[in-house]
This record gives structure tokens, sequence and C-alpha cells, in this order.
């Protein structure tokens, strides 16, 4: 990457469906055990399913999606908060889909997408934000500590893999 080639780290846009779309079905096949979402029923929602999770995302509301973009190279990563809409849940986010492009790894782009979730939950007055880490998964362990996360305890077989179970490691952090 060069300063001519910045990476911004942006909300998604209507704009952006195929894109996302292709992005988030990549990480699912290239990383499967890192994902709770399953690639078969991403690869079969449809097209407005899709549109409406852009939508959702896309405003002012209780969730987004973050897109790094590296604009004429296409999309470099993405992540994700949702804040439950119930009252008494609502003030503690949760990260999901954080993804990088293989092209695009050990340039920070993880640390910038997961920093500016946390801005985004502080710009909405959240008390927290939470997220998970399939055990195993000591990359992204690292990222979320070096960016405030604490783990604060193990959901057991939290995922199963091709008939493997799996823990994951959950993480929170106060804003």
């Amino acid at each position: 990457m060069t300063n001519d080639d910045p990476i911004v780290i942006r909300p998604v846009v209507p704009s952006d469906i195929d894109a996302f779309r292709a992005l988030r079905i990549e990480a699912l096949r290239m990383h499967p055990l890192s994902f709770t979402a399953d690639l078969t029923e991403a690869e079969s929602r449809p097209l407005d399913a899709w549109r409406g999770q852009v939508a959702k995302s896309a405003g002012e509301g209780a969730s987004v999606i973050l897109l790094a973009d590296a604009g004429e190279r296409g999309l470099a990563g993405m992540t994700g908060v949702v804040t439950p809409s119930q009252p008494k849940l609502g003030h503690v986010g949760t990260i999901w889909g954080v993804y990088v492009r293989e092209s695009f790894c050990r340039r920070g782009i993880g640390e910038r997408l997961i920093r500016a979730a946390i801005d985004w939950g502080r710009a909405k007055a959240l008390v927290g934000l939470k997220l998970s880490s399939v055990q195993g998964n000591d990359g992204s362990l690292r990222l979320y500590e070096r960016c405030g996360f604490t783990a604060y305890g193990v959901e057991p077989f939290a995922v199963r893999w091709e008939g493997t179970l799996y823990d994951e490691t959950l993480l929170a952090m106060r804003l």
C-alpha cells in the first residue's frame, strides 16, 4: 500500500451491495471456522435480504457495517456492529464479521476496522462492546486485546464445523 492507495474505513452504502455480498461470501468460504454464519445459507440468501441488511446498516440506526475501501482495488475488509432493540439490552453492541482479504493483511486494516467500530459505539453512547473468537484463532484474539478488549469467559462447544466442536473466547470492553 502506498500513500496514493489509501484504505478508507466507511459505513456501507446501498451501492455497495454486490461488493459487500461478494466479500462476505468470500470470508465464509475462506475461513469457515472463524464465523458462525453458514456459507450455504449466505449464498442462497435472496438479493433483497442482502439489500435489507445493507439498508438497515447504512442509516443512523442501531447497527452498522463498516467497510475498508481500497478504491480501485475494491473492498479490503469489513466488520459490523449490531445493537439489540430491546431497551434492557440496547446499551451493548456486538461486533461481528471481522474480515480482511489476504492481499491486504498485515497492514493494520483489521485494527482500523475494530477501532472504527469502537468509535461508532462511542458515538451511539453505548456502554460497551462485545465479540467472540473461536479458540485457536490467536491472531484475532491478539488484535482484539490490542484494541482494548478483555476475555471474560469461554462458551464451550459454541461452533460445530465438520463434526468437530470448538469453544469460543468471549471478549468485552467498556466504552
